[in-house]
């Protein structure tokens, strides 16, 4: 049996890490396992990978529904998702705001693409995180309204404002577990797939603003943290970690790259999944950037 190879009953998941803009990755990623029939059997996802898996989630799991997927990534541009306001900003930098960027454009990019009211609703059920802003907990969610639960799972700390869920106020999940395979498992997947979207592995210089900054230093430990929850995975677990590309100089607060991303990332997916299928095939499939917590560039 091969790693790409579903066997009966199997409950596959797909994993859909964040990183902001380079959440176009996992387009690549969504177009190579969809060509291949392999669809999910449900969808845990954090940030941008849970905008992803919400779009996904009551699409039919096709080339097709990755292409348009793809459209959408193309059209979007930095000003779509962080609109930045010269009066929120001094309101947060003087304290009396809680975020430097409103969410308004990004609440109504969401609603316009969702087709379900409500997560429980999902025809592909789907799980996001988020993190508790009060005591820091890691909190799943799979019912309840699904753009709030979304802009939860996506609310970058200072950068959004917290989503109020509930009795409690959310903020992104990637501070608690940006790549969930430990959910994953909890959910009862016997085959998982990664959709990780890398960090910028290959930065000549850094990000020259704040936010990129932010979301750059962010990108590197969440992938040091994807790395070791990989390494804790017992061998022969049937899971297949996709490549992100790298050498990559592409912040997350970017998004003049998607296009690139996207036909980088599908290239990188083929490969592996073509690994994976052959008769010699490991169950558990790894790319090698995914084994050290950085990936050395030279220069």
């Amino acid at each position: 049996m091969t790693g790409i190879t579903a066997e009966p009953g199997d409950r596959v998941a797909f994993v859909l890490s964040g990183g902001a803009s380079l959440g176009a990755i996992q387009v690549g990623m969504l177009h190579a396992l969809y060509e291949r029939g392999i669809a999910p059997d449900l969808l845990i996802a954090t940030s941008v990978g849970a905008l992803n898996a919400a779009f996904i989630a009551s699409r039919p799991p096709t080339v097709r529904t990755a292409t348009t997927l793809t459209d959408v990534w193309s059209g979007l541009h930095h000003r779509d998702v962080f609109p930045l306001s010269p009066w929120t900003a001094l309101l947060g930098l003087l304290g009396k705001s809680d975020h430097f960027v409103s969410a308004r454009r990004l609440r109504r990019m969401v609603k316009r693409r969702l087709e379900f009211d409500s997560l429980d609703r999902a025809p592909t059920p789907l799980h996001v995180i988020a993190t508790d802003l009060l005591t820091g907990a890691e909190r799943r969610l799979s019912a309840g309204p699904a753009v709030d639960a979304v802009l939860a799972s996506a609310a970058l700390p200072g950068v959004f404002p917290p989503v109020r869920f509930g009795d409690r106020r959310l903020i992104d999940g990637g501070v608690t577990n940006n790549t969930p395979i430990s959910q994953a498992l909890a959910l009862g997947a016997t085959r998982v797939y990664v959709l990780p979207t890398g960090y910028a592995c290959a930065l000549r210089r850094p990000p020259g603003s704040a936010l990129g900054v932010a979301a750059h230093a962010l990108s590197l430990l969440i992938q040091q943290r994807l790395v070791n929850d990989i390494q804790r995975i017992p061998d022969g677990f049937p899971m297949i970690v996709l490549p992100p590309p790298c050498p990559l100089a592409v912040t997350p607060a970017d998004f003049s790259y998607s296009a690139e991303l996207i036909r980088r990332s599908l290239a990188g997916s083929r490969a592996v999944l073509d690994l994976a299928g052959a008769a010699d095939a490991p169950r558990t499939v790894v790319p090698d950037n995914m084994r050290s917590p950085y990936h050395e560039h030279p220069g």
